[in-house]
C-alpha cells in the first residue's frame, strides 16, 4: 500500500493505494467519530463489491444502511441525489453519519455533493472503483451534479475525509471504462509531468493489460500530480484549472449526444485533441506533437475525434463552461508537451477551424 496527502491545513486527508484494501477496515476506522455510515453505490458496483465493504465496516463496529443508485452518468441528476436524501432522512441519519461513496466518478460526484448539503454538511468517504475516479475524481473535493446544458454546472467544493483506492477494483472493470480513465492519466503527463508522459508511451499496453504494478504507479503518480495541485489551489482560481485540459470541448460532446452516450474520458480524450489543434494553430506546438498526442490516445483505446455536433453547437455549449469570465471563454491549451496555460484570447473562427479538424464528417 502507498499513503499521499491531500496537504489542506486542517482539513488533510490520506490517499491510499493498494490491493486489497477494501478488507482494511482499520483504514477507515479514524473517519467515524459515530458508528453509523450509509453507503452510497450502485446496480453494478453494489453487487461487486458492497457485501465485501459492509462486512469491513462491520468488523469495526459500524452499522451501514445501502443506497443503491442506477448506473450511468445520464442518472447524475436532481432526481436521483434526492433518492440519496430520502434514504439519509428515512435512516434517521445526523450530521454526525459518515457517507461512503463506493463507485466511479458519478457515485462520488453525486454522493460527495449529498454529504456537502445533508444537514449542510456530513463527514465522507470516497472509495473508487474505476480507473478515473481513482486518478481524478475522486481526489479534490469536486463535487456536482449535471445540468441538461451543462456537466457538474450545480455542486460544491467539499473535501473527502479520505480516499481509499483498491486496485483489484479495475479488475472487474469493461475494457471501455479502464480506456476511459487513461485519458486522465495521459492529461498529467500533457499539462505538468513530461517524465510521467514518457513513461505511459513506453507503457500503456501493460496498462490496457491490467498490469498490477504498472497500475499502482499510474494512480500513485497520477495523485501525486492531482494532491499537489489541490494543495495550492483548492477552489480552482488559478493553476488546478489547468487539470481541465480537454474539458471544455469534452463537456460540449458530452451534453451534446446526451449524456451516458458518450464515456467522460472519451470526450476528454477527443476533447483534448481539439485542444491541440488549436494549440498548434497558434504557433505553439509542432506538427509531431499533434501526432504524439494522438497516437498515445489511440494507443490507450480512446477517440481522436468527436461527433459532429456542428461548430456553431459545440460553441454555443462551450460558453456553459466554468471557466468563463465576464462572457469570454477561456481554454486549456498546451504550450509545450508537458506545459499547459488558461488562454482566452482564441478567436470564434480559430476555435472552430480547431474542432472541424476532429470532426471530419461535419461540412
Amino acid at each position: 500500500m502507498r499513503t499521499l496527502t491531500v496537504a489542506l491545513g486542517d482539513r488533510s486527508y490520506p490517499i491510499h493505494i493498494g490491493t486489497g484494501l477494501l478488507e482494511r477496515g482499520d483504514l477507515l476506522a479514524p473517519c467515524f467519530r459515530h458508528k453509523k455510515a450509509v453507503i452510497v453505490t450502485n446496480t453494478t458496483v453494489g453487487p461487486l463489491y458492497l457485501d465485501r465493504l459492509q462486512r469491513s465496516l462491520a468488523a469495526i463496529g459500524v452499522e451501514t444502511a445501502a443506497v443503491v443508485l442506477p448506473d450511468g452518468e445520464q442518472y447524475k441528476n436532481w432526481h436521483n441525489l434526492n433518492s440519496i436524501f430520502d434514504a439519509l432522512l428515512g435512516s434517521h441519519c445526523e450530521r454526525s453519519t459518515t457517507l461512503v461513496a463506493l463507485g466511479g466518478g458519478v457515485i462520488g460526484d453525486m454522493g460527495g455533493f449529498a454529504a456537502a448539503c445533508y444537514q449542510r454538511g456530513m463527514p465522507f468517504i470516497q472509495v473508487p472503483t474505476t480507473l478515473l475516479s481513482q486518478v481524478d475524481s475522486s481526489v479534490g473535493g469536486k463535487t456536482a451534479i449535471n445540468h441538461p446544458l451543462g456537466k457538474n454546472m450545480i455542486g460544491a467544493f467539499y473535501q473527502p475525509r479520505l480516499v481509499l483506492a483498491d486496485i483489484a477494483t479495475l479488475d472487474t472493470l469493461p475494457d471501455r471504462e479502464l480506456s476511459a480513465g487513461l485519458a486522465e492519466v495521459i492529461k498529467y503527463g500533457l499539462i505538468r509531468d513530461l517524465p510521467f508522459l514518457a513513461w505511459l508511451e513506453a507503457n500503456i499496453e501493460r496498462l490496457r493489460a491490467r498490469e498490477a504494478e504498472a497500475l499502482m504507479f499510474a494512480v500513485e503518480r497520477s495523485c501525486a500530480n492531482k494532491a499537489e495541485v489541490v494543495a495550492a489551489d483548492e477552489k480552482e482560481s488559478g493553476e488546478r484549472a489547468l487539470l481541465n485540459l480537454g474539458h471544455t470541448f469534452g463537456h460540449a460532446i458530452e451534453a451534446g449526444m446526451g449524456y451516458g452516450t458518450w464515456l467522460h474520458g472519451e470526450a476528454v480524450a477527443a476533447g483534448t485533441m481539439m485542444a491541440v489543434e488549436l494549440s498548434h494553430d497558434l504557433g505553439w506546438l509542432p506538427p509531431d506533437d499533434v501526432v504524439r498526442c494522438e497516437r498515445l490516445f489511440q494507443r490507450a483505446g480512446l477517440p481522436v475525434s468527436g461527433p459532429a455536433l456542428g461548430t456553431g453547437r459545440y460553441l454555443e455549449l462551450m460558453q456553459h463552461d466554468k471557466k468563463v469570465q465576464d462572457g469570454v471563454l477561456r481554454l486549456v491549451l498546451l504550450q509545450s508537451v508537458g506545459r499547459a496555460v488558461v488562454y482566452g484570447d482564441a478567436k470564434a473562427p480559430q476555435v472552430e477551424a480547431a474542432i472541424a479538424r476532429r470532426c471530419p464528417k461535419m461540412g
